[in-house]
């Protein structure tokens, strides 16, 4: 680390992530090369970092967020702005995507996505070391080590899902030019009288940060992400005849048989579809 005039003061004394952010205002924020990446901060002085990806040409710093996570990292958070003009292409290959619970989701045109539940495979290893963590003297150091790999334990979590989830858009932004999600809200919430509880499902498998990922990289190549109205039937409406067969309300009714055509379904692989060709009808 080069020269440094100060120390970054984090203001949270309710959570482990702490955050700060401050504006670039006549060049108090600067980003050269000095034997590396170094950053300059005020009332900081010169930082070295790892530069996750080269500044754009002709861009000027806006604005600069410095984070602590609970295990002690520190990251920077550089908002540039810069030209860019991004123009619209037409549709020509669609996707559809049915949320599904536990797998992510069901493509319409690609191999499901089976997530694989980082969160399940590590909360042996995790209870066990936040049951150590609870028989700790508070304030000691040994309570303090604890925390800390509790924190290490839950970031590597996190940062196994984040790269999952931008590998998986990443691959299917560059395939497709548009792709159908339904817009659903996606809460982890336990049903009335606990008998249905998808809570931990929900939280592990990251479905609204997987679609924010597809979002913004559809826009920054000129794609869209067409968002599908909750109500429609994707699930119930037979993607070869269009017969709606009612029945299949019931979720626990996973493949069943068209009763006008007799196409065999798979439901979640039906909805993918339909949900495909909607977003195409939409687009037109």
């Amino acid at each position: 680390m080069a020269e440094r005039s100060g120390q970054s003061c984090f203001k949270s004394k309710k959570t482990g992530h702490g955050s700060y952010s401050t504006n670039n205002q006549k060049g108090s924020v600067r980003l050269v090369r000095l034997e590396g990446n170094t950053v300059k901060l005020p009332k900081v002085g010169w930082v070295t970092l790892c530069l996750h990806r080269p500044r754009m040409k002709n861009s000027t710093i806006k604005t600069v967020t410095i984070s602590r996570t609970p295990s002690g990292k520190f990251y920077i958070s550089i908002l540039v702005e810069y030209e860019n003009q991004i123009l619209p292409i037409m549709p020509k290959k669609f996707l559809g995507l049915d949320f599904a619970m536990h797998g992510l989701y069901v493509a319409s045109d690609e191999d499901d996505a089976n997530y694989p539940n980082f969160l399940r495979k590590t909360e042996k290893r995790l209870a066990q070391a936040q049951r150590k963590l609870s028989k700790r003297q508070k304030g000691s150091h040994n309570r303090e080590k604890q925390r800390l790999r509790v924190a290490v334990l839950h970031e590597k979590i996190a940062n196994q899902r984040r790269d999952f989830l931008h590998k998986k858009a990443r691959d299917l932004v560059d395939k497709y030019d548009a792709i159908g999600i339904e817009d659903i809200s996606v809460k982890a919430k336990r049903k009335k009288g606990g008998k249905f509880s998808f809570g931990k499902s929900v939280a592990g498998n990251g479905w609204n940060m997987f679609t924010n990922m597809l979002e913004y990289k559809l826009a920054w190549q000129g794609k869209q992400l067409i968002k599908i109205d909750k109500w429609y039937p994707s699930s119930q409406i037979c993607h070869v005849c269009g017969y709606q067969n009612n029945e299949t309300k019931d979720l626990s009714i996973r493949e069943w048989d068209c009763p006008k055509c007799g196409s065999h379904h798979n439901r979640d692989k039906n909805a993918a579809i339909n949900i495909r060709e909607e977003a195409r009808r939409i687009s037109a």
